[in-house]
């Protein structure tokens, strides 16, 4: 298991390392903004990619979250498909192990499947030589990928799409317990229909069960079930993500609270 954590990407090296973590996830550009990636580390994409191999610290891009390729609002819809596909080159040129995007939502009173197919046009008019990461959200009752029906559905219209980009699982934990489910044997369940889980967010939340609220806390402060914190890991065994609060002592906080109850 390795473990990492969000940070700020001018710095993410040095980040990963002040943390001892063998992975980092970081944004490329404004996660508010439709503008295109912008990268802001000392020599560029490629001194990323031989900074980042040279100290064994893998790279996550998280794609901004106002991507949103499942809707019908042709005017989010199409600058989202080509938002995707520019942090999808810009990933690939920062050499990173994936880039992971949120699976996005309908109008409540539309077909879901209208959502669905779209991420299949989506991907099979997609070209990108990193694997994208679909991530499971937190709220809304038209979304994607919120609930395990709705990632079933998702899962077997991207599985019919163009098998020229690799597509993978992201289980964030908050997002979970913000949906209503049961943290213990979610892991199992959802890799039981996507195939695989590519890489956990491990957060827990300052909000109640099925809230629907996207609040991230560090680990065993908010309203996650601990035990399912902890089963999550155990059963995705995947690489570990925080984007928990606050700086590096804080990070260092949540890997051993983590490693003290992994054994």
């Amino acid at each position: 298991m390795t473990i990492g954590a969000h940070v700020e990407q001018s710095r993410c090296v040095d980040e990963a390392l002040a943390r001892g973590f063998a992975t980092a996830q970081i944004f490329l550009g404004n996660p508010q903004s439709y503008k295109g990636p912008a990268l802001d580390y000392p020599g560029g994409p490629a001194q990323l990619k031989a900074d980042a191999a040279a100290s064994g610290i893998g790279i996550y891009v998280h794609a901004p979250y106002l991507i949103n390729v499942a809707t019908t609002n042709n005017k989010i819809r199409i600058p989202s498909r080509q938002l995707l596909a520019k942090h999808a080159r810009a990933a690939a040129e920062v050499g990173a192990l994936g880039l992971i995007v949120h699976g996005g939502h309908v109008g409540a009173d539309e077909d879901a499947s209208i959502g669905f197919d779209n991420w299949r046009k989506a991907i099979a008019g997609l070209e990108s030589e990193v694997p994208i990461l679909i991530e499971n959200t937190a709220g809304g009752e038209n979304a994607v990928a919120r609930h395990f029906d709705a990632v079933a559905r998702l899962w077997d219209a991207v599985a019919s799409a163009s098998d020229s980009v690799e597509v993978g699982f992201c289980l964030d934990t908050c997002h979970l317990h913000a949906s209503g489910a049961d943290l213990v044997g979610a892991a199992e369940r959802l890799r039981a229909i996507t195939g695989r889980i590519d890489l956990v967010h491990l957060n827990d939340s300052r909000d109640a069960a099925g809230s629907g609220a996207d609040r991230h806390e560090s680990l065993g402060r908010g309203l996650c079930d601990p035990e399912g914190l902890v089963d999550v890991v155990l059963t995705a065994d995947a690489p570990v993500m925080l984007e928990t609060p606050g700086d590096a002592d804080a990070h260092r906080a949540d890997a051993l609270w983590l490693l003290s109850r992994l054994g």
